[in-house]
Formats: C-alpha cells, sequence, structure tokens
C-alpha cells in the first residue's frame, strides 16, 4: 500500500507522543517501581542508625552489632544493585525515545525548506530532538522519578516524632516554592537564550554558505564582528539564565542544610524533655535529607529540563506542519501524461502570488520548454511540478492522479529532477548519481551516466566512479557537477524529468550531451520540461510556454509560439 499526506492539525501533538512512547509502558512502570524500592532501601542509613544508638550502645551487644552492620551492608548492595539497573533502564529508554524521535526531526528537517523554512530553521528538529536527548542522558530525569516517593521519607519522620515531620514537611513546601520560582523565572529566559542561539547559527550558517564572497570581497572581518555581536547576545542569555538556576541551585543546597541542622537542634530538645532517642534524632535528619535530595537536584537541573521541555513543544510543532500520511490503493507507474490544472502558487510568508491559473498538458514523449523573464516564476512552477513546493491551488497531475496521492519517495522514482543550483551530496559519484541507493545496480548507474553524456568524464576522475566528491561536490567543477545532477536526474529513466536552467554551466560538449539526453527521454515516451534562458536548449523540445506577469501568458507547439508570440529574449550559446 502507498501513501498520501494530508495536512495535520497545527495544534495537536497527541500524535506524535503516542508514536514515540507506543511500547514504552513497561519500562516507564518498571523505572517507577524501580525508583520505589530504591526509595525504600535508602532508608537503610536510617534505620541503622536508629537500631545502633538505641539497641547498640545501650545493650553494649556485639553480636547485635554484627548483625545489623551485615543487614545494613546487604541492604546497601541491593540499594546499589537496583540504582545501577534504574540508571541502566533509564539509558536504554533514552535510546529508545531517541531512535524513535530522531527520525521523525530528521523527516521534519528534509520537509521544512519546502515549508520556506531557511536552512538554520530546518536543523531545529534535530537540535530539538538532540537537546530532548541529553535531558535523559543528565540526572534530571532520576529526580523527576524520585519525587514521588518523598512523602515515604516524611511519613517515616513523622513517626519518630510529629514535630520532626512537620519541620520537614514545611522544609519541602518551600523548596517546591523554590522549585516553582525557578520555573518562572528561568522560562521566558531560556526562551530568550533559544531564540539567540538559533540567531547567532543562521549568521554563520550564511557565513559558511557564502565563505568564497566573503573572502573575495574582503568581508570577513566585517562579517565576523556580526558574529561576534550575535554570539554576545546568546551568551548574555546564557549566563541570565544560568544565574537564575544557579542562584536557586546554591539557595536550595543552603536551606537543606540549615534544615538539616534545624532537624538535630528540635531532635536535641525534644531528647532533652524525654521525647526522642538520640538515634531517632540522627535517624530523622538522614532521612529528612533523603527527602530533599530530589527536590534540590530537580532545582539543579531545571535548566535542561526547561530546555527539554521548550524543545519537545518546538519539535512537535515542526512535526505537525507536515503531512500526515494515510494508506490509499497504490497506483501504476505513471506514461501516459503531465497535466496541470488552474496552478496557483504564492510567496512564503507575504502569501504573495507568484503564479496564477496555470494549465497545460503534455503527452508521453513530448518535450516543453518554459520560457519568461526573470523572477516570473519559471523556478517556482519546476518546483510546483515536482512536488518540491505546495500549490496554494490547483493540481498537479501525473495520468490523472494528483500529486498528492503518491508518497514521495515513490513519486521520486517516478521523477528526474535538476535544480537550478546542483547541490550534490558528500560520498562518491556513483552514490550521488544513483540517489544514495544502498545496493544500486551498477549497469543502471552507467546507463545513467550515458544517458547524460558523462561516463567518459567520470572515468577521467582518480577513482572513477568511487571518486569522493568532498562536501556539496567541491572537488568538480560548476560544470562537472551540473552534468552529475543530469545523471542523477536520469537514474532509473523517470518518466518526468524537470531540469531548470541545465546548460547554465556547460560548454558546447555538455550542451550537445544535455540535447542527445532530452531527445532520448522523449524517444522511450517520457516527458521532459526545461527551464531555460537560453535558446540551445529549446533545440530538443516541441512544446513551448511563455509564463509574463505571474500567468500562462502562451502554449504551444514550438515552432509556431515563437513565430507568433512576443519575442522573449534568449541568449544564444555562448
Amino acid at each position: 500500500m502507498d501513501a498520501t499526506e494530508n495536512k495535520a492539525s497545527p495544534n495537536s501533538t497527541r500524535g506524535p507522543w503516542r508514536q514515540i512512547l507506543t511500547g514504552l509502558g513497561g519500562p516507564f512502570t518498571a523505572l517507577f517501581l524501580f525508583s520505589g524500592i530504591i526509595n525504600l532501601l535508602a532508608l537503610t542509613g536510617a534505620f541503622y542508625m536508629l537500631q545502633v544508638y538505641d539497641r547498640v550502645l545501650t545493650s553494649h551487644s556485639i553480636p547485635t552489632l554484627l548483625a545489623l552492620s551485615v543487614l545494613a551492608v546487604g541492604l546497601f548492595v541491593f540499594y546499589g544493585a537496583f540504582d545501577i539497573l534504574r540508571a541502566q533502564m533509564l539509558a536504554r529508554l533514552g535510546l529508545a525515545i531517541d531512535d524513535r524521535l530522531t527520525p521523525l526531526a530528521h523527516r521534519a528537517s528534509m520537509l521544512l525548506p519546502i515549508h520556506h523554512a531557511s536552512p538554520s530553521e530546518a536543523m531545529q528538529p534535530l537540535r530539538d530532538a538532540q537537546t530532548i536527548s541529553r535531558f535523559f542522558g543528565s540526572n534530571a530525569p532520576i529526580a523527576i522519578l524520585d519525587l514521588p516517593w518523598i512523602p515515604l521519607f516524611l511519613g517515616f519522620i513523622f513517626l519518630l516524632h510529629p514535630l520532626l515531620g512537620m519541620i520537614a514537611t514545611l522544609g519541602t513546601a518551600l523548596l517546591v516554592m523554590f522549585t516553582w520560582a525557578t520555573e518562572l523565572l528561568t522560562r521566558s529566559r531560556q526562551r530568550a537564550s533559544s531564540g539567540a542561539s538559533n540567531i547567532r547559527s543562521q549568521i554563520l550558517e550564511s557565513h559558511v554558505r557564502n565563505a568564497e564572497t566573503l573572502n573575495a570581497l574582503g568581508m570577513v572581518d566585517n562579517a565576523a564582528r556580526r558574529y561576534d555581536r550575535a554570539n554576545a547576545l546568546h551568551l548574555n542569555a546564557h549566563l541570565r539564565t544560568s544565574d537564575v538556576t544557579g542562584g536557586f541551585s546554591s539557595a536550595s543546597k543552603v536551606f537543606r542544610l540549615m534544615l538539616q541542622s534545624a532537624m538535630l537542634g528540635f531532635g536535641a530538645y525534644l531528647a532533652l524533655r524525654g521525647q526522642l532517642t538520640a538515634g531517632a534524632i540522627i535517624a530523622a535528619s538522614i532521612a529528612a535529607s533523603r527527602a530533599l535530595a530530589p527536590v534540590e537536584l530537580a532545582i539543579g537541573h531545571w535548566k535542561s529540563f526547561v530546555a527539554a521541555r521548550q524543545s519537545a513543544g518546538s519539535l512537535f510543532k515542526s512535526i505537525n506542519r507536515m503531512p500526515v500520511q494515510t494508506e490509499p490503493l497504490q497506483l501504476p507507474a505513471p506514461h501516459e501524461s503531465l497535466e496541470l490544472e488552474d496552478v496557483c502558487i504564492t510567496a512564503p510568508i507575504t502569501e504573495r502570488p507568484i503564479l496564477t491559473g496555470v494549465s497545460l498538458k503534455l503527452k508521453a514523449g513530448q518535450g516543453l520548454g518554459i520560457i519568461g523573464p526573470s523572477a516570473v516564476g519559471k523556478s517556482t512552477l519546476a518546483k510546483a511540478i515536482t512536488n518540491v513546493w505546495p500549490l496554494a491551488d490547483g493540481h498537479v497531475r501525473l495520468d490523472g492522479a494528483s500529486l498528492q496521492h503518491w508518497t514521495r519517495e515513490r513519486l521520486g522514482r517516478h521523477v528526474g529532477y535538476l535544480p537550478q543550483h546542483v547541490e550534490l551530496l558528500e560520498g562518491t559519484i556513483a552514490q550521488n548519481i544513483a540517489r544514495l541507493d544502498a545496493s544500486p545496480n551498477p549497469e543502471v548507474v552507467i546507463a545513467a551516466a550515458r544517458a547524460a553524456g558523462v561516463h567518459e568524464m567520470i572515468l577521467s576522475q582518480p577513482d572513477g566512479y568511487e571518486t569522493q566528491i568532498g562536501p556539496r561536490g567541491s572537488a568538480l567543477s560548476s560544470g562537472q557537477r551540473q552534468r552529475i545532477g543530469l545523471a542523477r536526474a536520469l537514474y532509473e529513466n523517470p518518466f518526468l524529468v524537470v531540469l531548470d536552467e541545465p546548460n547554465s554551466n556547460l560548454d558546447a560538449e555538455g550542451e550537445a550531451a544535455l540535447t542527445t539526453a532530452i531527445r532520448s527521454v522523449r524517444e522511450r515516451k517520457g516527458i521532459v520540461v526545461i527551464i531555460t534562458h537560453r535558446a540551445s536548449a529549446l533545440s530538443a523540445v516541441d512544446q513551448v510556454a511563455l509564463l509574463q506577469n505571474g500567468k500562462l501568458a502562451a502554449f504551444g507547439p514550438k515552432e509556431q509560439l515563437l513565430r507568433s508570440a512576443p519575442k522573449p529574449k534568449l541568449a544564444s550559446v555562448a
């Protein structure tokens, strides 16, 4: 069965959470129960001191001391074993969540640019997933798991003496107030820190992308100062957040020490009045310290908790922007027609119409050249035809079926696309041509290279098809990248091939190879769509569409349209 994409509810986070947490109820329950056992065993020290002071010291019984010590050591060993098991379970649970979270984040990062997000914004889901993973790798989840068991220790103290129980409960309540204050003061500061970090990342990404221009025009120092200003804002926002959490963390430690001393002082007062034993004083102090430890730990890690919570909200907001998938009947491979039906495309953010009411139809074996002045929307139309940009209205159909009736993966098998700015992926030439297929058929890869007229050029490279091309294909010239990009578009003989300015970096040999490739696609009954400013690219097509003023001004056979329509400015071959 195949999947189709429907718009998701922008405010719903139930779907992603359900997908991530399905099947993890057992591990969460086990962690909760293990935490209960660990906290119960944490009373070992309090019971041991209680028995030593109240039984051993009064009876002077060494066998009793030895028996109690052996029992305490055994319980502490169990405590350590369960604590290790809980840490291992928590680590594995974190990996399980990360294993389910990262693919969703990666998919969102791949699809966000289609919704007009910047490269830095597109990387945000993966950064959010990393923040959540770091949270699970810290001690913060342990504090959360221990918080529900605080009443166990408070109840033990109440059994020793109600007054001490009230003091411990009051101290715990005050620490909870500290936590709430930390939450109120940290939330906005953490949001400001995240915003400043995003701005810094956007500037850095822009500088790296334009490094050649910055160096050629002597702009490196100005760019560095620009980044330094953004970095200073980020560091100041981060410092303000750290000041709040650090201040409350230190205050909570001081308060805990004061409370322990108060427990000892009130315990001594009660002991002098004959209402408490010496062992109970020590036991109450130990239990109070253990009761306050999760709250103190939570305050110390509150910044990471807030960051993880905000990252989860941001990540699920990004995920919910992505279309959800259903399972319609699998469609056969297209082989008859491409139709644009009242296509309307708007600009991002402003929603200003770029193209409106574009309608045309091509049959198998036809080639279309799209021409028109700059910035009229030719490349935008190419992205709409290949389902890269969403339509504001209308339909793009293959064999009568809207592109929305296909998954991107299955549609991609029937579409070849060469963008205006060719981007190759770090890896080998063969991997790029094969569209990162893990086990491509070498004959199919070579056939695509031959169809693009680039086989001999590839063989001339140091390692042939296994040549590493470097980041963004930096080891190749712009013309070589464009021709390998053409081979990638022709891989596995797709029915629809869309080429955006495919000859912008080609020499005469490359132009001839391009013309041959276009004719080959038409001869095998495929459809070719070419966006061009150069007349030579139209030699192998039979249809022409002229775009003007955001509309389809003319469409028809090439010779007839070029004779009758207003002559667009087309560059000749240099």
